[in-house]
């Protein structure tokens, strides 16, 4: 019986580590996407596009 409750604390303290090492490794930015960002800019054009295709409606016209 002794040995249950052996495991049982062995097993939070190393649950309890792990959280712990966790919780550092995503303040420090371990989980931070690093691959969106270099695809990103290959679709920025199209969204440059679409705004220079509107008119601008900031100038007034000159009559």
């Amino acid at each position: 019986m002794n040995i249950i409750f052996m495991l049982i604390a062995a097993s939070l303290v190393i649950a309890i580590l792990f959280f712990i090492l966790f919780v550092k490794s995503v303040k420090s930015g371990q989980y931070d996407d690093v691959y969106t960002p270099s695809v990103r800019m290959l679709f920025e054009d199209e969204l440059v596009k679409q705004k220079t295709s509107e008119p601008d409606n900031n100038q007034k016209s000159v009559n």
